[in-house]
């Protein structure tokens, strides 16, 4: 069955998305002020907190640009993580001015809600993801505490202040909010190959919530921890099926240019035929991630299925479509220059970021038992 069409909407947003990211060096950063100013952090913000009002399935659109760009931005952590966290939360103020200064950029936020490499949140439902909740507040005779660790988290170190997923006392997940400065809580910028992104360490060792942080789910809390883990796994798939999209258009353009024997390396037919396997590999990947994009947009009961069989096809495909293209430029392909490093690296970190393939492929096998 083939992808559904394009909406207008997406279609212009994408071109929009697509000429702005290619004017200037996106894989050296893009400001938040200029994300702002396009609208894109606040894409699923309602209106009346200054934001689009649209779906996940726009955000999307944005993600697959910046994937195709590699840029280096703090989308993820603003965009996917902390307003997909805060508009499953309770209406309360506090919130909804968190809302408003993520559309408007005035302020910076991140959540972390897993170890973003930890196999473990996708052991099947989310009964069984609490052994991932990387944070627990427990009572004590001074009052609440709250401690735990998470590593991996985008844009922590950047952030003004952070969504820390844990379980309440009564074992409950619940969101605490925090400042980088509180007492107790430290974040370590954890280095990585892939130089067009930031991670770090979040650490949490007995810090005492100030009253009114700990934010409560507006339904059913698992399910909706359950959904925000789907969404960020996508949402790192259209990453990887932007980044490898733009990797075939650059081999494609540079075997018709390039000649060896008097003839375009491109006529050749062991050329054509990588080619046209890096073609099928992509064209499963996009019928995929639109499938799990529509099914979280949706908030679908099937949303989690899709969401692995995603993440599972779409980054490991990634790798091999990137890996193919450096191989394919031939010596180039492996200079500094060429930029093929900088899409292989973050083609490569997307595949373990928010579950392995095969930690999604058991999750979808566990289905079947």
């Amino acid at each position: 069955m083939a992808a559904a069409p394009e909406t207008e909407v997406r279609a212009e947003l994408r071109a929009v998305a697509h000429e702005s990211l290619a004017k200037g060096q996106a894989s050296e950063g893009v400001p938040r002020r200029r994300l702002a100013e396009a609208g894109w952090l606040g894409l699923e913000v309602p209106e009346e907190l200054d934001g689009a009002g649209v779906t996940f399935a726009e955000t999307a659109v944005v993600l697959e640009e910046l994937g195709r760009a590699a840029a280096r931005t703090g989308y993820f952590g603003a965009a996917v993580l902390a307003a997909g966290t805060l508009t499953a939360l309770e209406t309360t103020a506090e919130r909804d001015a968190l809302l408003r200064r993520t559309a408007n950029g005035t302020e910076a936020l991140t959540a972390a809600l897993v170890d973003a490499t930890d196999d473990s949140l996708v052991a099947g439902t989310l009964g069984g993801r609490d052994g991932a909740v990387p944070f627990r507040i427990e009572d004590s005779p001074a009052g609440p505490r709250l401690s735990g660790h998470a590593g991996f988290v985008p844009d922590a170190a950047e952030a003004d202040r952070l969504l820390l997923l844990a379980l309440d006392p009564a074992g409950a997940p619940v969101v605490v909010l925090l400042a980088p400065g509180a007492e107790g809580l430290t974040v370590t910028g954890q280095p990585v190959l892939d130089a067009t992104r930031r991670f770090a360490l979040v650490r949490a060792e007995a810090v005492a919530p100030d009253e009114g942080c700990v934010l409560r789910f507006a339904s059913e809390p698992r399910r909706a921890v359950g959904r925000l883990l789907d969404r960020a796994a996508v949402a790192t798939a259209c990453d990887s099926l932007g980044l490898a999209e733009a990797m075939l258009e650059a081999t494609v353009a540079h075997t018709r240019g390039r000649e060896q024997f008097g003839r375009p390396v491109g006529s050749f037919q062991a050329v054509k035929h990588a080619c046209a396997d890096m073609l099928v590999r992509l064209s499963v990947s996009r019928h995929l991630v639109s499938e799990a994009v529509r099914l979280i947009a949706e908030d679908h009961v099937e949303a989690g299925v899709a969401a692995s069989m995603a993440k599972s096809y779409v980054c490991a495909a990634a790798v091999d479509v990137v890996g193919k293209a450096m191989q394919l430029h031939g010596g180039m392909g492996y200079t500094w220059e060429s930029g093929i490093h900088v899409h292989l690296k973050r083609a490569t970190l997307n595949r373990s970021l928010f579950g392995s393939p095969a930690a999604h492929r058991r999750r979808l096998a566990g289905r079947y038992r």
